[in-house]
């Protein structure tokens, strides 16, 4: 009988010890860390593509002997602008969960 009542004892003092929580448990918490990821790739893509457009207006909306000057200032104008929308569509946010003390 006694021996039954060790066992019992060291086995809730087992089960009460692997139960209770740690110190260093209780200080780690869970942490959503998120970051904006953007593709460069796509940024030049969107500059290339608007250069491309803008020249052609340029040099369609231009008269006469300005047909130069119409399609290099419609590709700066076009790259600018394709960069700038290419830059906000290819950034998006990426998330994962991580542990901290």
């Amino acid at each position: 009988m006694r021996n039954k009542l060790i066992a019992t004892v060291v086995c809730s003092a087992l089960a009460a010890t692997a139960l209770a929580p740690t110190a260093a448990m209780a200080e780690r918490h869970k942490v959503r860390v998120c970051r904006d990821v953007s593709s460069r790739g796509a940024r030049n893509t969107g500059t290339a593509v608007g250069a491309v457009g803008g020249a052609l207006a340029g040099n369609a909306l231009a008269s006469g002997g300005g047909k130069t000057g119409g399609t290099i200032l419609g590709a700066v104008a076009g790259g600018v602008i394709g960069h700038q929308v290419a830059k906000h569509n290819a950034t998006h946010r990426e998330c994962h969960w991580e542990w901290r003390d």
